[in-house]
C-alpha cells in the first residue's frame, strides 16, 4: 500500500502556514487556538466560525499547499455504491467521502486533508492507494445524508425484526403494545423510515407488500423513489404498529381504513395521515407527511408572481363573496388557502374551517373535521357553522350541489367563503359548477375570483445545462408560435438531485377576477359569452403562459411545460 504523499508526510501546521502566508494574523491564530481548546473543534472550523477566513478561501489554500484538487461536490458525479465503500460511521467521523473507486486506487474527498490518522485509517479500510481532494464540509455532510439515506440502520433493523418474527413463539400483539414499545425493532424501524423521508423531503411514504419482497417508496417532488426489502415478513408488524398509533382496528384486514397520528422527530412536528388498503399480498399503507414545525405558510412564501399576489390579496380582503382555488390533488390548493387565512387571522375575524382532514393547525380558528359515516358532511357542518356567527368560512371541497348552494348563499349573506374544486383551469371551474347544477345567477351574485394552480419541478441548479429543443419539442413550440431556437435548461442528473435532473417544485398560478362582463354572462348561463369575456380580459394569463415564462428563465424544463399544457388543456 502506498504511503502518504510527500505533502502529507511533512504535515503542514495549518495555523503557522496561514500566518506565514499573511492570510490570518498571529493574534487571530492565538485567539482561534484559545477558542479551539474550549470547543474541541478543528482549527480550520474555528477560524471560519470566528470570521477570520472564508471557507472557500481556506479550501483553496489547502488545495495549493497540499497540491491536491479542490472539488465542488454539488457538481461532481458520485455513485451511491461508491460512497458506501466507506462505512457511514467512519465517513462522518473523519468527514470523508469516497468519490472514485477502482481496483488499485480511490479518490477520497476530505474536509480536513491534513489529518494523517484519518488518511491511514481510510487507507486500511479501503485497501487501496488513496488520492486526496479537499471538499466543503457542509456539502460533504449533505452528500453523506443523501447517499446513506439511513440505509444501514433501516436494513439492520429490518433484519433484526425479521429474525424476531421467525421465532414461532413470538407474541406480535404483546410486542407491539408493550410499555417498552419504543425500544422494539418495529418502532425503531418506523422511526428510521420517518427520519429518512423527512431528510429527503418526501411528501408520502408507501408501504407495499409484494409476493416475495416489501417495497418502501417515498414520493419526492412528485416522483416515487423505491427501496426493496427482502424481509417481506415484517410488513404485518409495521402495519399493525401504524394502526395502533392511528387508533385503527388492528383485527380488520379486509376493509380500507383511514386515520392519523402525530409524532416528533427532533425539532420537527409531523402530522401523519394514514390510509390502508387490502391487496392480494396483504395490506398496503400510504402515509401523507405534514410538517407542522413552522405552522401555516405565508402568502409571501408561495412564490406567486407579484401581479397575481396583488390581485389575490385584494380579493381576500372583501367582506363577503366566494373565492375558489382549483387544481388536481397535490397541486398545493390547501397551502394557498391556509396562507390566505393566515393573512386574515385577526382577533376581529371569526374563522371556521370545515375540512377532511384538518391539515394545518391555526390558533384562533375553529377547525372542524367532517365525518361522513355519522352524517357530519360538508353541507351539514356548513349549515351549522352559519349559526356560529362566522365572518370567514373555509369549506375544504365543493363535493356536491348541496354544498355548493349553501356556500354560495352564505357568501351572499355577508360571509367570505373559501373553497376548492378539482378542475384543470380557472375557466373550467365555471363549467364544472354549472354542470353540477349551480344556478348562474347565484354564481354571478357571489363569485369574486378563482385561482388555478399547479406544482412543476424545478431544474436542479447543480447540474443545469442549456440545450436546444429536439425535433418533437420544436414542432410543439412552432404550433404555438414560440421561437423554437430558444435555449432551455435541463438537469443532466447529479448526486444533489439523485440523478433526476430536478430538485424541488415551484407553484404556477393563474387568477381569474370576475368582471362585470363575466357577471352578465353568468346571469344568462351563457358559457360561451363567459369564455369570450375571459379572453378579452388583458390581465388574464393562463397556466401555460406562466410555465413557459419559467422555462424561458431556466427555472423549469420544456418537458414540464408540455406536460402541464397537456394537463390543463391549454
Amino acid at each position: 500500500m502506498q504511503s502518504p504523499n510527500a505533502s502529507l508526510q511533512k504535515k503542514i501546521r495549518l495555523g503557522d502556514t496561514l500566518v506565514e502566508n499573511r492570510i490570518i494574523s498571529e493574534a487571530q491564530l492565538q485567539e482561534a487556538l484559545k477558542t479551539q481548546k474550549k470547543t474541541g473543534h478543528k482549527l480550520g472550523s474555528t477560524l471560519i466560525e470566528l470570521g477570520f477566513i472564508e471557507e472557500d478561501e481556506l479550501l483553496q489554500f489547502l488545495s495549493q499547499q497540499l497540491q491536491i484538487p479542490k472539488i465542488n461536490l454539488a457538481r461532481h458525479p458520485v455513485d451511491q455504491d461508491t460512497v458506501q465503500k466507506l462505512p457511514e460511521g467512519l465517513a462522518r467521523r473523519f468527514r470523508a467521502v469516497v468519490l472514485e473507486y477502482s481496483e488499485h486506487h480511490a479518490l477520497v474527498g476530505m474536509a480536513d486533508p491534513t489529518n494523517l490518522f484519518a488518511y491511514d485509517e481510510i487507507s486500511r479500510v479501503l485497501k487501496r492507494r488513496i488520492r486526496q481532494a479537499v471538499v466543503c464540509e457542509s456539502e460533504l455532510l449533505d452528500l453523506l445524508d443523501r447517499a446513506y439515506q439511513a440505509h444501514e440502520g433501516i436494513t439492520s433493523l429490518a433484519e433484526e425484526l425479521d429474525e424476531q418474527l421467525s421465532d414461532r413463539d413470538v407474541n406480535l400483539e404483546a410486542m407491539l403494545q408493550t410499555a417498552e414499545a419504543s425500544e422494539t425493532p418495529v418502532f425503531k424501524l418506523l422511526h428510521h423510515l420517518f427520519e429518512d423521508a423527512l431528510q429527503r423531503r418526501a411528501s408520502d411514504i408507501h408501504i407495499e407488500p409484494d409476493e416475495t419482497v416489501l417495497r418502501i417508496r417515498n414520493r419526492i417532488d412528485g416522483l416515487l423513489h423505491e427501496r426493496i426489502m427482502n424481509e417481506k415478513r415484517i410488513a404485518p408488524a409495521l402495519i399493525q404498529r401504524l394502526k395502533i398509533l392511528s387508533e385503527l382496528d388492528i383485527s380488520e384486514k379486509r376493509l380500507p381504513q383511514d386515520g392519523r397520528f402525530h409524532i416528533k422527530l427532533g425539532r420537527h412536528s409531523l402530522d401523519i395521515r394514514i390510509s390502508t388498503m387490502p391487496t392480494q399480498h396483504g395490506e398496503a399503507v400510504v402515509m401523507r407527511l405534514l410538517d407542522q414545525t413552522h405552522g401555516a405558510p405565508k402568502l409571501s412564501d408561495l412564490n406567486m408572481p407579484e401581479a397575481i399576489r396583488t390581485q389575490w390579496e385584494r380579493l381576500i380582503h372583501h367582506q363577503h363573496g366566494m373565492l375558489l382555488v382549483t387544481g388536481p390533488t397535490g397541486s398545493g390548493k390547501t397551502t394557498t388557502l391556509y396562507a390566505s387565512l393566515d393573512e386574515l387571522n385577526h382577533p376581529e375575524n371569526k374563522i371556521i374551517t370545515i375540512e377532511d382532514p384538518v391539515e394545518y393547525r391555526l390558533p384562533r380558528v375553529n377547525q372542524v373535521q367532517v365525518h361522513e359515516k355519522i352524517g357530519l358532511t360538508f353541507s351539514q357542518v356548513l349549515r351549522t357553522s352559519l349559526r356560529q356567527d362566522p365572518d370567514i368560512l373555509l369549506v375544504g371541497e365543493m363535493r356536491d350541489l348541496d354544498t355548493v348552494e349553501v356556500g354560495l348563499r352564505a357568501s351572499m349573506t355577508g360571509h367570505l367563503v373559501f373553497s376548492t374544486l378539482h378542475t384543470n383551469s380557472a375557466i373550467g371551474t365555471i363549467s364544472r359548477l354549472l354542470d353540477m347544477g349551480a344556478n348562474g345567477y347565484l354564481l354571478a351574485s357571489s363569485l369574486l375570483g378563482i385561482v388555478a394552480q399547479r406544482l412543476v419541478k424545478k431544474v436542479c441548479s447543480s447540474c443545469a445545462e442549456p440545450y436546444q429543443p429536439d425535433v418533437q419539442q420544436a414542432a410543439w413550440l412552432q404550433g404555438r408560435n414560440i421561437n423554437e431556437s430558444i435555449l432551455f435548461n435541463r438537469g443532466k442528473g447529479c448526486p444533489q438531485c439523485s440523478k433526476t435532473g430536478y430538485q424541488g417544485r415551484v407553484g404556477i398560478y393563474e387568477i381569474l377576477q370576475i368582471t362585470p362582463a363575466m357577471t352578465d354572462a353568468l346571469r344568462k348561463n351563457d358559457l360561451q359569452e363567459f369564455n369570450e369575456a375571459v379572453q378579452a380580459n388583458e390581465q388574464y394569463q393562463t397556466l401555460s403562459d406562466q410555465v413557459m415564462d419559467y422555462a424561458i428563465r431556466g427555472i423549469t424544463s420544456l418537458d414540464e411545460v408540455i406536460r402541464l399544457s397537456s394537463d390543463s388543456g391549454h
